[in-house]
């Protein structure tokens, strides 16, 4: 399948922990993870490479059992995957229910801070953010945007605001202009060539839990570098609401035979409360 080979390994590993581990209070043995991720392609070494750089960053935890290491969630771990949930589930790939209120940060930083200044603008692109003018960017709806400033150090030098368009504002040309809608549009575009024939077929049994998590995980890396724009001033054939379909046909047609496999590849434990 043509954009798989794309997917990293901490971002398999993510949706992995999400669908397996998420809200089950359970570790899982990293045997049985090398075992799945196998399937999907990803050899034995980068697995546990994975596994160790998320322990190092606070993303796992690690729980012996015997001689056996399994990997549990942290807390920043948890809110990572929450914000994913809710990303997939709740918030969605259509935006129609936008007030007409937009935020907008302005920002002007000293000409030699060019990391600062690239750090900010990949961080407000990640938030929804297009830039309006050079030191003015925007994004529909309310967004909170002080932990991100606060932790990039840079509070004094930005101001947020909140605004509606002038009557006399096109809107819908403003957005072709601020925000790269073609790429995002092929992103939706290609996730459904890619994936509508499986709203049809079933793959082996123990192929439908790496297939469901390939699905998931690409699905929330394009839902992500979505600004959620309000779906009546997009243009008329805007491919968003036909990929979601997509998605949940697909994510519902796999998930039995998911479950399946997973109840048999997995080895999972209870969880110990942390020293």
């Amino acid at each position: 399948m043509t954009g798989e080979e794309s997917l990293r390994p901490q971002s398999l590993m993510l949706t992995f922990l999400g669908d397996q581990v998420l809200g089950r209070d359970v570790c899982v043995y990293s045997g049985s993870v090398i075992d799945v991720f196998a399937r999907a392609g990803i050899g034995e070494q980068a697995t546990r490479s994975t596994l160790s750089r998320m322990a190092g960053r606070d993303l796992l935890r690690r729980q012996r059992e015997g001689r056996r290491m399994y990997f549990g969630l942290t807390e920043r771990s948890e809110a990572v995957l929450r914000d994913g949930e809710r990303r997939i589930w709740r918030t969605g790939a259509v935006n129609r229910r936008w007030d007409g209120t937009w935020t907008l940060l302005g920002f002007s930083l000293p000409e030699s801070w060019q990391r600062q200044r690239h750090d900010l603008r990949s961080r407000l692109t990640w938030s929804g953010f297009g830039p309006l003018f050079n030191g003015l960017w925007i994004a529909p709806g309310e967004v909170d945007v002080s932990a991100l400033v606060a932790e990039l150090g840079l509070s004094a030098h930005v101001k947020v605001f909140r605004a509606h368009a002038d009557a006399g504002t096109d809107i819908g040309q403003m957005i072709e202009e601020t925000w790269e809608l073609s790429d995002l549009a092929g992103r939706y575009a290609s996730f459904v060539r890619r994936w509508q024939p499986w709203e049809d077929d079933l793959p082996d049994a123990d192929d439908a839990l790496v297939l469901r998590l390939r699905l998931q995980t690409e699905w929330l890396g394009i839902v992500r570098r979505d600004p959620r724009l309000p779906v009546k001033h997009l243009p008329d054939d805007w491919p968003a609401e036909q990929a979601e379909k997509t998605f949940r046909t697909v994510h519902e047609r796999l998930s039995p035979l998911a479950r399946d496999a997973s109840e048999r590849l997995l080895d999972l434990v209870p969880a110990r409360p942390q020293a």
